[in-house]
């Protein structure tokens, strides 16, 4: 089933794109999968898509529709997942 790019006025959910930047050099594999697992299972129809791009430097951003919603630079450390999925939620609600 195609999706439409015209804005939602149906009340209808959109699809959001979840983008995941993280460190390959600094091993950062298993806490990318084990977000992106949560998200696959908080959200099984709601994604557009989960795009994972291998970075360096210890970077570890998750980016919502374009919008930064966590950077490890910024808040330190790796983001509770459930502080991701209540990001995504809050956009699904328009």
């Amino acid at each position: 089933m195609a999706q439409s790019s015209a804005p939602n006025t149906s009340g209808e959910r959109q699809p959001v794109k979840v983008s995941i930047v993280y460190c390959a050099a600094c091993g950062y594999e298993p806490q990318t999968l084990a977000l992106t697992s949560a998200l696959m299972h908080a959200f099984t129809y709601d994604l557009a898509g989960i795009e994972l791009i291998p970075w360096e430097e210890g970077a570890f951003d998750v980016v919502i529709n374009g919008d930064l919603v966590h950077s490890m630079y910024r808040e330190g450390g790796f983001p509770e997942h459930e502080t991701i999925i209540q990001a995504v939620r809050d956009r699904l609600k328009g």
